[in-house]
């Protein structure tokens, strides 16, 4: 079986992330390319998107939120994503599990002994007015029945877990400021979730395990796990061995991937990269080594937005008035410096709206 080393995973992994060569897609079809874009922090898909796409203006994201297209939402590893509306309208419905385990991990103790069930059915009836509203709101109108648990517990059940919602604009779009305020998905967007299929099969684990491969293969199962939360698709995997070929990387893992999908050679040209928090190209793994040395993982969780110099993360950056400071995590040469300046004055432009092209890469530590 052939072995992929960390460098020819980490160019298939850029090129189906649109991180090697810019793509001349619509900004709708680039969020479902990439299965979603995590979005906890409201603006920093757009910096994602503005390193993927060519030409990408913003206000295209902001118009796709208010026509309903792409919506924000819990659902992989129950945090907040924005996905296409077709998407999350396939997907909710095989994360429910997940999504409760995962509020339990969390409040087992506050939530012990409450029927589930009756709670996400208040809490539909609750918000089926289609109005918008906070947890807090939501909680309010419900405390008098469950007066027991926290009130953050209760929130967190309901809104990531027990009642499919959309996070409504202003949230989200392009430099607005806005708290969260939740919509019934399904008044959001004027249809129901598709129910889990009637006999037991998996056919969306087996479309969700598809669609992974096309946007961070190859990989392992476990790789697929660390980027939805879910325990269940190794059935999934199994069921579509046939359709897929299979790889070792250098641990001795088993990789899967779509026959046709891109694996540049591993001497491709990777260009250099802005990365926003939390974004995907990095927490889409179990093993994040063929983009990220184990001595920085922790940054990606940790919300520090990072350089991508000759495919890997060598670098983080913030804004800081209007000028981009790029903090490199060790050496980098001249060449790779001045390719790190050029791409950051680009997005100092582009953050500002051409009002600055400030760069400044700090000293490199010894």
């Amino acid at each position: 079986m052939t072995v992929l080393g960390n460098r020819a995973l980490g160019r298939a992994a850029l090129a189906r992330q649109l991180l090697l060569d810019r793509a001349d897609l619509p900004v709708h079809d680039a969020v479902a390319q990439l299965c979603g874009m995590q979005a906890q922090e409201p603006q920093e898909p757009f910096t994602g998107l503005w390193s993927r796409l060519r030409a990408f203006d913003p206000a295209a994201l902001s118009d796709l939120l208010m026509q309903r297209s792409v919506v924000r939402t819990h659902l992989m590893r129950r945090t907040v994503h924005l996905l296409t509306a077709e998407d999350i309208v396939a997907w909710r419905a095989r994360h429910d599990a997940m999504l409760r385990q995962r509020v339990l991990g969390t409040y087992r103790r506050e939530l012990a002994g409450m029927e589930l069930d009756e709670l996400a059915t208040a809490g539909r009836a609750v918000m089926a007015d289609g109005e918008p509203r906070s947890m807090a709101e939501l909680v309010g109108a419900l405390a008098a029945r469950w007066p027991g648990p926290a009130p953050r517990a209760l929130g967190e059940m309901l809104i990531a877990a027990l009642v499919p919602v959309a996070q409504a604009p202003p949230r989200g779009l392009w430099r607005a400021r806005g708290g969260v305020r939740n919509v019934l998905l399904s008044s959001w967007l004027g249809r129901e979730v598709d129910p889990p299929a009637p006999d037991g099969a998996d056919p969306v684990g087996q479309a969700l395990v598809r669609r992974y491969l096309a946007a961070f293969g190859p990989a392992a199962s476990a790789d697929l796990r660390a980027w939805c939360g879910l325990a269940g698709l190794p059935a999934a995997v199994a069921a579509i061995r046939e359709e897929l070929v299979t790889f070792r990387d250098e641990r001795g893992r088993e990789l899967f991937d779509l026959p046709d999908a891109p694996r540049p050679d591993p001497d491709t040209p990777a260009p250099v990269r802005f990365l926003p928090a939390f974004d995907n190209a990095i927490l889409g793994y179990h093993d994040r080594g063929r983009i990220i040395d184990d001595a920085h993982r922790g940054l990606s969780v940790a919300g520090e937005r990072v350089v991508l110099v000759d495919g890997r993360v060598a670098a983080t950056w913030r804004v800081d008035a209007a000028t981009v400071v790029v903090s490199p995590l060790g050496r980098l040469s001249s060449a790779d410096r001045t390719a790190v300046g050029e791409e950051g004055r680009e997005l100092a432009s582009f953050l500002s709206d051409g009002e600055s092209h400030r760069v400044r890469v700090a000293t490199s530590p010894d």
